[in-house]
């Protein structure tokens, strides 16, 4: 039973690295034929502060825009833009 758990996770893991690194190549092919890899979310950004009485206030900031690949993982240091349509609200905690 464990080798089978063992096969199972070590497959698994090829799998995700498998995709990974094709959506590497994709983007890489996007990046050289200048084929719009990246784009740009509207976030909305609020700081959390905490209050004396174990409360939290949140402070509305102005809206920004946000960098993003289109793809599947994240790469290049932005983060998918699947993931931020999803969330655009991020909170700044103090």
């Amino acid at each position: 039973m464990a080798k089978k758990f063992a096969r199972a996770f070590v497959c698994f893991g090829l799998a995700v690295a498998v995709a990974y690194a094709a959506d590497y190549g994709i983007l890489r092919y996007r990046v050289a034929a200048n084929r719009m890899p990246f784009g740009t979310v509207t976030v909305q950004p609020y700081d959390a502060v905490p209050q004396k009485d174990n409360k939290i206030e949140y402070l509305p900031e102005d809206p920004q825009d946000e960098t993003c690949v289109h793809s599947l993982f994240p790469h290049m240091g932005d983060t998918p833009c699947w993931y931020l349509t999803r969330h655009r609200e991020k909170r700044i905690n103090f």
